[in-house]
């Protein structure tokens, strides 16, 4: 026991959530995950904005074209990794640094056979999808030039997240923050300097990201395989355990299923929007970086919920998961309100910085106009989620995102494509099923017993420490 403890307390790269305040816990744990994020949003966002101005819309479309086909691709593998996290959470909140170790071996594998698998799907089948998502033809060989070049980096796209999501688990967000700080300018200066001054192709935009990538994986290496943490991670003793592995999808493939319908979904709403041109393709992702940098608040809530909720249910800190649970929400929703009221009224300039022509601004604000006042809905859903991946539940937003995000909203696409003509009736999918997702949420999270998701009596009965 004396040995277990000092394991866990001699790494300062560790921070125990199950002590001290709840909300100076979930804050300084968020703070650096949405400066890690907002970073990380500069990667797509310097590809899309230098693109834009240097080479015009044709380009901002070839790379706006399919940002939800790279979601779709990746997003069961990030689900993955966040089933990782919420066991390795759990294990780090009860003292078990054995468990931890074996969580964290098996995940580090479990990512390099999920990157090398990425990265050949994505290389081989990217002209399929770009075909079947309506691309348009005048953009069509940019963005298979784009999105090849980007799958390439499939491996180093992976490992970012499953070892971003192990430093996470132990409480550390800083360090990734760190590692985000220096690959995301890197990645700006790649940018200029492929596309501005050697007047390269959009394909060295994605070349730009995967080398900044790269970078970032290997700084997060050289910490996990540090000697002397909890999470140390050594070469031999890496392998896939399979009662970790199965435990890591108990968590992680439901998560994975939901970012994998959720990124289906867009995909099919992408696909409808590629079909009114290249114009209504460059402000429907000129908004799609907008919304991505507004909600970066609410997600690093709602990462640090997830972590909080599974460190303390693993201590067996009931009442401290649930004050947490509370304050997350409350803080999550007003922020995206905030924050959804300021992109609804500064609209045209935002959009205008990606792209000035008049039809491309005109596409955007009018997108922006009909989602950004319904932010709070989104906020809650996923706010809500968080916690029920946190306690164990991943399979409720499986569930929910799947019939509502996904099977609803591409029924509903259907036909409003069949019946009308207005582009803005496929931007009211979004907060249509942000609507409706967040009340079958606000029933569960009122009425279940999520509190006790963890089943296994000797994690949830005594903190081991």
């Amino acid at each position: 026991m004396g040995r277990l403890k000092a394991a866990l307390t001699a790494s300062a790269a560790t921070v125990d959530m199950t002590r001290g305040s709840v909300k100076k816990s979930i804050i300084s744990f968020a703070l650096p995950v949405f400066l890690s994020q907002l970073f990380q949003q500069l990667y797509n966002t310097a590809d899309t904005f230098i693109v834009g101005r240097v080479h015009g819309t044709e380009a901002l479309a070839a790379v706006s074209s399919s940002g939800t086909l790279i979601f779709l691709l990746v997003s069961f593998f990030m689900g993955a990794a966040m089933g990782a996290g919420v066991v390795i959470s759990r294990y780090f909140g009860a003292g078990d640094a054995e468990k931890v170790s074996r969580a964290v071996h098996t995940n580090m594998a479990f990512g390099i056979l999920s990157g090398v698998v990425l990265t050949v799907v994505g290389v081989a089948f990217t002209p399929t999808f770009l075909v079947w998502m309506k691309t348009d033809p005048d953009v069509l060989p940019q963005a298979v030039e784009y999105f090849r070049y980007y799958f390439m980096g499939g491996l180093a796209l992976v490992m970012y997240n499953i070892c971003r999501g192990i430093m996470n688990a132990v409480g550390d967000s800083k360090r990734p923050l760190y590692y985000l700080i220096f690959s995301s300018i890197l990645n700006v200066v790649l940018d200029i300097v492929f596309l501005a001054f050697f007047r390269w192709g959009v394909w060295s935009a994605a070349l730009a990201t995967v080398i900044a990538q790269a970078s970032s994986v290997v700084l997060c290496c050289v910490h996990l395989f540090k000697k002397g943490n909890i999470f140390t991670v050594e070469l031999r003793k890496l392998r896939i355990h399979g009662d970790m592995l199965r435990e890591i999808l108990r968590y992680g493939l439901p998560s994975g299923v939901q970012n994998s319908v959720i990124g289906l979904a867009n995909v099919v709403v992408q696909s409808q929007i590629n079909g009114f041109g290249k114009f209504a393709t460059a402000a429907y992702g000129a908004h799609a970086k907008i919304e991505g940098f507004a909600f970066l608040p609410i997600n690093s809530f709602n990462m640090a919920t997830t972590t909080f909720v599974s460190q303390n249910l693993g201590a067996g800190e009931y009442d401290r998961a649930r004050n947490g649970a509370r304050f997350s929400i409350i803080a999550a929703v007003a922020a995206a309100e905030i924050i959804g009221v300021l992109v609804y009224l500064f609209a045209p300039q935002l959009v205008g910085a990606f792209d000035s022509s008049e039809q491309v601004v005109e596409l955007g604000v009018r997108q922006a106009h009909t989602l950004a006042l319904f932010y709070c809905l989104l906020s809650y859903s996923h706010s809500v989620a968080s916690v029920c991946r946190g306690a164990g539940k991943a399979f409720v937003p499986m569930t929910v995102m799947l019939s509502v995000w996904c099977v609803f909203r591409i029924a509903y696409i259907a036909f409003v494509v069949r019946f009308t003509g207005d582009i803005v009736y496929i931007y009211w999918a979004y907060p249509i099923t942000w609507g409706i997702s967040s009340v079958i949420y606000f029933i569960y999270y009122r009425r279940s017993d999520w509190i006790h998701g963890f089943e296994t009596g000797s994690v949830r009965s005594v903190k081991k420490r």
